[in-house]
């Protein structure tokens, strides 16, 4: 673990807590996705594969957040002059791409099984999505548990949500598939689960694409905030304004001031500093301001 001593990044807190219940989620996940696959060849099940390929995902999913959130602790130094702290978003980032691709290969093999649908055990594929659904909602309590306002924690925490949809979907085709041998009831339960992965998929990659694009944070409006700082008594203009965030909940902030020529510099910066802090909640800023007057071309005599 982390030493203690860097206790100022508050930004550490959330995935400390995590690795635990992230960690008995993860051996959960693994131990029952071996189970299902076996399962899911014997009984013919489409749905109950596709779920366990859910359940993969689920995996690198936790594992993924458990070993970011490991990094996140390392205190910053070196060239890692923020810590690893993005090692969580490219995390949420490889999880979004995942669901994506596996939900894109489950609907390619459910439409392929629609034309002609194997013959599916029913008993078994409801008693195997049973117990999987149990064995989710255990590993969904324990992540619960850590800090959910973690984008890497919220994208396991959605991973096995969509998982618990989906094994209610496969119980259900089982029960169809059993009662009255509609065996197209299977591969409709995989598009429904594959649905629910692309369903995922999509905020994930958006939210770890802005962050990694250096996009503003999703609350902060960046017309706003220079409107603000503009706006201040003492500051003539504001430029080269930008605002964008190192990791999920760590927005930083850069921007070049301009007061009039009579002001104090140094009060002013501390009063926008005050004001990035309450209004904006931004305390990561690096204000470069100037007297007007140095900007000024004086003509040439």
């Amino acid at each position: 673990m982390a030493d203690h001593h860097d206790g100022h990044h508050h930004h550490g807190a959330g995935a400390e807590t995590a690795i635990r219940p992230l960690s008995v989620a993860l051996v959960l996940i693994v131990a029952f996705m071996a189970v299902e696959v076996v399962l899911g060849v014997l009984a013919h099940s489409l749905a109950l594969l596709s779920d366990a390929a859910h359940m993969l995902v689920d995996a690198a999913a936790l594992a993924m957040s458990v070993w970011a959130a490991r990094l996140a602790l390392r205190p910053a130094g070196g060239r890692m002059t923020f810590g690893l702290r993005r090692a969580e978003i490219l995390a949420a980032q490889a999880n979004g791409i995942t669901l994506l691709v596996l939900g894109v290969a489950i609907v390619v093999e459910s439409l392929r099984r629609l034309g002609s649908p194997p013959d599916v055990r029913g008993p078994l594929v409801v008693a195997t999505a049973v117990a999987g659904a149990a064995v989710n909602v255990l590993a969904l309590w324990q992540v619960s548990r850590a800090n959910r306002s973690n984008l890497n924690v919220e994208g396991s925490f959605r991973h096995l949500l969509t998982d618990l949809y989906a094994f209610a979907g496969t119980a259900v085709a089982g029960l169809v598939v059993w009662s009255t041998g509609f065996d197209r009831a299977d591969p409709i339960a995989s598009l429904l689960v594959a649905g629910s992965m692309l369903y995922a998929a999509w905020p994930l990659l958006r939210a770890s694409g802005r962050i990694l694009l250096e996009g503003a944070p999703e609350d902060l409006a960046p017309d706003e905030i220079a409107a603000a700082l503009g706006g201040h008594t003492g500051v003539e203009s504001v430029h080269d304004l930008h605002v964008w965030e190192i990791s999920s909940g760590f927005p930083a902030l850069s921007a070049h001031v301009l007061v009039g020529r009579g002001e104090d510099c140094h009060r002013i910066r501390r009063e926008l500093e005050a004001v990035l802090h309450e209004r904006f909640g931004i305390d990561h800023t690096t204000l470069q301001v100037e007297h007007t007057a140095q900007r000024l071309l004086w003509p040439k005599r």
